[in-house]
């Protein structure tokens, strides 16, 4: 039985206070129910985008480089079951301005065609790939992972038969709550293997990273240098 439309209404009214929850989470017992409720067996990718970025110096690159589009593709290719929604529901929440919330998550696996159909619709393989296409154009960063919070306001099972895409914007982004989220629940979403940002010496403190640079804001200055935690 779907999820009934006044729980989502819900859902999207809540959702600006969605750091509130985020900080109740490093209290010791509520911070366990919340983790086992909504983020148990987690495993999420931040995906970077496929633009290069050009550098004063050159360096040799590898034979051969995965695109994070290519990641993507893969886990389309290898699915036997497609489904996207009709819109995001954080953008759609946020009411967002500058990113088109028509562009939804797409979710893949047999779980996935559980899901109340007035949300969205199954699609083909190469609508699927039209879809992320679509969303790359229009600026979006990828998300990939399982994630039962879909899960659970989705109300589909079995959970690990429902992989998410996610198509985030940086102002509207659920997961703009990470620096906020107690470490166990945080460390489930993790950067695109390969991809290391690190703190030279040659930070003077400027503050300039803090700004709009990293999508869920996790640099922070600490004295006069640069933090990323």
């Amino acid at each position: 039985m779907a999820r009934p439309m006044w729980v989502i209404r819900i859902i999207i009214r809540a959702f600006p206070h969605r750091f509130l929850l985020a900080k109740m989470t490093n209290m010791p017992l509520i911070g366990s129910i919340i983790d086992g409720m909504l983020f148990e067996d987690d495993d999420i990718i931040y995906m970077s985008s496929d633009r290069a970025i050009e550098l004063n110096k050159s360096f040799d690159m590898p034979t051969q480089t995965v695109l994070p589009s290519q990641v993507v593709e893969h886990f389309i290719e290898k699915a036997s079951y497609h489904w996207v929604m009709n819109w995001c529901i954080c953008r759609t929440s946020a009411k967002c301005k500058d990113y088109p919330a028509s562009l939804g998550c797409l979710f893949l696996g047999e779980a996935a065609m559980k899901i109340d159909p007035r949300l969205g619709r199954p699609v083909t393989k190469q609508e699927a790939l039209e879809h992320v296409r679509r969303c790359r154009e229009a600026g979006l960063v990828h998300l990939i992972g399982r994630n039962k919070l879909d899960a659970v306001w989705l109300d589909v099972s079995p959970g690990n038969k429902l992989l998410s895409i996610c198509n985030c914007c940086p102002c509207c982004c659920l997961w703009k709550i990470l620096p906020h989220l107690s470490h166990r629940i945080s460390s489930k979403v993790t950067r695109m293997p390969g991809v290391d940002v690190n703190v030279t010496s040659g930070c003077d403190g400027c503050g300039i990273c803090t700004k709009g640079v990293c999508f869920v804001d996790v640099i922070k200055l600490i004295g006069s240098r640069a933090v990323i935690g």
